[in-house]
């Protein structure tokens, strides 16, 4: 029973892992950027999110769009992870939901440049080429959430985007 349980859970977090990169993949390039910088990364990315997730320390993956001139927050997009473990089967990911929600947003700058931080818990395993960061502030936006958008036997991602109030 336990080697089964084990099994499913690494299913959950393998199926949760790849549905993260390609929704981040997508809102990249559906906002108007090219992914080739996340696509170069994949391995460390996919590598991360399996091991974090696995540990239960992940709490949120962040992708931040900015203006390389000032620094400053263009976009952001969250993905808060959900522990509701069940062996009970159900998975979905709702890429209609984020599509939506991209078209709302708008394209960012061509000008503009992207990077991705996984906020983890204290004590969480080190993960080669993964370091603590700060977040770009968020002042003058207001989050708007979208609700689950993948889940896999209740391991899931609830995404969230952030506009200009």
């Amino acid at each position: 029973m336990t080697a089964v349980s084990v099994n499913a859970y690494t299913h959950s977090v393998t199926y949760v892992a790849d549905n993260i990169l390609k929704s981040l993949k997508d809102i990249i390039r559906l906002s108007g950027m090219d992914p080739a910088a996340l696509i170069g990364k994949w391995e460390s990315y996919e590598r991360a999110l399996k091991v974090w997730l696995a540990s239960k320390h992940l709490q949120k993956i962040v992708l931040e769009f900015y203006d390389p001139n000032t620094d400053k927050l263009v976009d952001r997009w969250d993905i808060d992870i959900v522990y509701d473990w069940s062996d009970d089967g159900a998975f979905y990911t709702d890429t209609d939901q984020l599509r939506y929600a991209i078209e709302k947003v708008g394209l960012v700058p061509s000008s503009a440049r992207y990077r991705i931080i996984m906020d983890n818990k204290r004590g969480r395993p080190d993960v080669e080429g993964w370091a603590p960061t700060e977040y770009r502030s968020t002042d003058g936006m207001v989050r708007q959430s979208l609700g689950a958008t993948m889940e896999h036997s209740g391991l899931g991602g609830s995404t969230a985007y952030w506009r200009r109030v």
